[in-house]
């Protein structure tokens, strides 16, 4: 089972990295399987319309960043922790969840983003 997790955080990072910078499609081929869920309202069920949506932030976004800051794997979830760079400076902290199947492919996932405010009551990161 460890080895299936660590797998599973390995393969979320990947598929992640790979669509953020460009090639959902590829992405999909090599992560996702049969069935794809998406729970995210900007994006479409199914792998057409996230590799849509993909394609497009590429385009329309060229030189976003992203860094994967945690990731946490539990049962059939990976978790990750993000902190994302986009144009003009406007920094994102990002909360996905992965479930992959029993053949450690990706078929659900949850997103929440947060826009990083310039101010904060406390002197923590949000990470």
């Amino acid at each position: 089972m460890k080895k299936t997790l660590k797998q599973n955080k390995e393969n979320a990072i990947a598929f992640y990295k790979m669509a953020y910078y460009g090639n959902p499609k590829k992405a999909v081929e090599l992560y996702v399987g049969a069935k794809y869920i998406q729970h995210n309202p900007l994006v479409g069920d199914g792998t057409q319309p996230f590799i849509d949506y993909f394609n497009r932030m590429a385009t329309e976004y060229p030189d976003k960043s992203i860094e994967f800051r945690r990731s946490v794997a539990e049962g059939d979830l990976v978790a990750l922790h993000t902190h994302q760079i986009w144009p003009d400076n406007e920094e994102y902290v990002t909360m996905d969840f992965f479930r992959f199947d029993a053949n450690g492919k990706i078929v659900e996932h949850w997103d929440s983003m947060q826009q990083i405010p310039k101010t904060s009551a406390n002197n923590n990161t949000m990470y």
